[in-house]
């Protein structure tokens, strides 16, 4: 009855372990795959959503088969002052999403260059969760001011980390520019395997300018992972721009590029998938939004 759990408990289809091959990620099977699915909010002023009811609700209610477990490093009372805190956030997140057999994206969300902190971040939470088909780790959130080669050395720094314990897990690379230049990474890739580049975009902000950027990227053979997007402009804040939302969507089903949309809160705010009640029966209009774009597609 035990193997059978995840069975009981999810809606959507899981691939068994990724892994990236030929710029694609693909399946257990060999086949490209793509998840879809919603982050959590930083974990600093979002904790009580990082527990099995939140998860189940997106497997169920939205279908997803992605969770994003936003770490937060630099605020005040994150990571970096309250490391047990921020650690017991994730594991309650990770755990669930394991049990509930949907993928998790372990997510070390800091604007500047924490190198060291990385290294013990990551020592800590792979030597926990090795083995996991479940589990994918982001090294870096959105790097603010670094540029390609201060981030391409980072991720050679940290990479080992995780090879050392969980050889064959998926890991997400960022870039320049809040994740704006995938074009450095396709002329300068990393010397590892099982990589794909982070691209994050707020459609309300980012046009054609930069999905022509992921298309070329794309031509050169990096495989691109989408862990964070929203439908407003890139502050969060703003109206949801509905037809480049949906222009964004039509690129990412079409070259099979996983994505998680931003994020379970509950704020005034456009990207706020919840509205300050928290009822998950009375969603915002983005939340609304967000749900359709899923369920319609798995």
């Amino acid at each position: 009855m035990f193997l059978l759990l995840p069975l009981a408990f999810s809606a959507v289809p899981t691939f068994g372990r990724l892994s990236v091959k030929s710029g694609k990620l693909t399946g257990s099977s060999g086949d490209p795959v793509i998840l879809r699915g919603v982050s959590l909010g930083w974990d600093t002023w979002w904790g009580q959503f990082y527990n099995e009811d939140t998860i189940q609700h997106l497997i169920t209610d939205f279908h997803a088969n992605l969770i994003r477990a936003a770490i937060g490093i630099e605020p005040t009372g994150a990571y970096l002052q309250n490391k047990q805190l921020a650690l017991n956030h994730l594991d309650a997140a990770v755990k669930a999403a394991i049990k509930l057999g949907v993928y998790i994206i372990i997510d070390f969300h800091a604007h500047q260059l924490h190198t060291n902190d990385a290294k013990e971040f990551f020592t800590t939470v792979v030597n926990k969760y090795k083995g996991s088909e479940y589990v994918i780790y982001e090294i870096w959130n959105e790097p603010e001011s670094a540029n390609w080669a201060t981030i391409k050395q980072y991720a050679k720094d940290v990479i080992p980390v995780i090879r050392n314990v969980d050889p064959d897990a998926v890991i997400l690379v960022s870039n320049s520019q809040w994740d704006q230049h995938p074009d450095e990474p396709a002329a300068d890739p990393l010397p590892f395997t099982n990589i794909a580049y982070v691209v994050h975009f707020y459609a309300g902000t980012h046009g054609s300018w930069l999905r022509e950027r992921v298309t070329a990227a794309l031509a050169k053979g990096i495989a691109i992972f989408v862990s964070e997007c929203g439908g407003m402009n890139s502050d969060g804040d703003g109206p949801v721009s509905t037809t480049e939302w949906n222009n964004w969507v039509d690129l990412l089903e079409k070259n099979k590029i996983s994505y998680a949309a931003w994020c379970v809160e509950a704020k005034v705010e456009s990207a706020s998938i919840l509205k300050v009640s928290a009822n998950w029966n009375d969603l915002t209009d983005w939340g609304k939004t967000v749900k359709q774009t899923i369920t319609s597609r798995q």
